[in-house]
């Protein structure tokens, strides 16, 4: 028995399949909340680790974060191009700039301010928060 077409057949249905599958129109991955909810919260401790002096990010965790972000996003059928179109887009960017303002608003807290930052981050740090976790204070 000649297994060669068989497996010459097994190959051309799961191109078929894996061509199916990527014709399905997906959601834009800011739709994804626990992707953009927590690419506002690395956003978020990236940006007190940079105006606050007094606190630190923990970067090998941060990336560790990322990549593990970007193998959810690529497990739900999300391509290379789709994520890196996502996280380098200006206008993302620009959005979740604005969801992190309104955050450290929302905590009574002024985001132009560094001594705010740093109030936030050492809040962040004291109740473990994800924001909190990316963090460590110096």
């Amino acid at each position: 028995m000649n297994i060669f077409p068989h497996i010459l057949s097994a190959t051309a249905l799961l191109g078929l399949m894996t061509t199916a599958v990527q014709a399905v129109e997906l959601p834009p991955l800011r739709d994804q909340a626990r992707i953009d909810n927590s690419m506002l919260q690395v956003a978020i401790a990236y940006e007190v680790s940079e105006k606050c002096d007094s606190i630190d990010a923990r970067k090998l965790k941060g990336l560790n974060y990322l990549w593990t972000l970007r193998g959810v996003a690529s497990d739900l059928g999300y391509s290379d191009a789709q994520i890196k179109a996502y996280v380098e887009s200006k206008a993302e960017k620009a959005r979740i700039r604005k969801l992190g303002e309104a955050y450290v608003a929302s905590k009574g807290l002024d985001p132009k301010v560094s001594a705010d930052l740093c109030t936030l981050g050492t809040q962040e740090i004291a109740s473990q928060s994800l924001i909190g976790s990316l963090l460590r204070a110096k």
